[in-house]
């Protein structure tokens, strides 16, 4: 059974910082590109932070290098940054500087091709997470 789980979501004042946690089971994780998305009330999900495989690394400079190929959201550049640890199976989403806007609820997915390029979609993205909240108090 394909499972996500996060973790690491809370209640945190403006300048605070999170680490989320994406633990995934069930698939082949280092196949995957896995994408944070957030979802705030009334607004539709969005790309915030993705990671692609290490096959699906598609700048050359980082495949010579052994480095992942990642996608940020123009609003969280900067502040967060994305690793994964195949050995646990676990995406992580560091979280700083936090903002009231950041305040969301944060879903985890996993897409077969493993590749991340251009702005990640929802659409592309097989399995997700049941996601954790992220509320920053200003």
């Amino acid at each position: 059974e394909v499972q996500l789980v996060e973790s690491g979501g809370g209640l945190v004042q403006a300048g605070g910082s999170l680490r989320l946690s994406c633990a995934a089971s069930g698939f082949t994780f280092d196949d995957y590109a896995i994408g944070w998305f957030r979802q705030a009330p009334g607004k539709e999900r969005e790309a915030v932070s993705c990671i692609s495989s290490s096959d699906g690394t598609t700048d050359y400079a980082d495949s010579v290098k052994g480095r992942f190929t990642t996608y940020y959201a123009d609003s969280v550049k900067g502040r967060f940054t994305i690793s994964r640890d195949n050995a646990k199976n676990t995406v992580y989403l560091q979280m700083n500087s936090l903002k009231p806007e950041d305040t969301a609820v944060y879903y985890c997915a996993a897409d077969v091709t493993g590749i991340v390029a251009g702005t990640p979609q929802t659409i592309e993205y097989d399995y997700w997470g049941q996601g954790t909240q992220v509320t920053v108090s200003s």
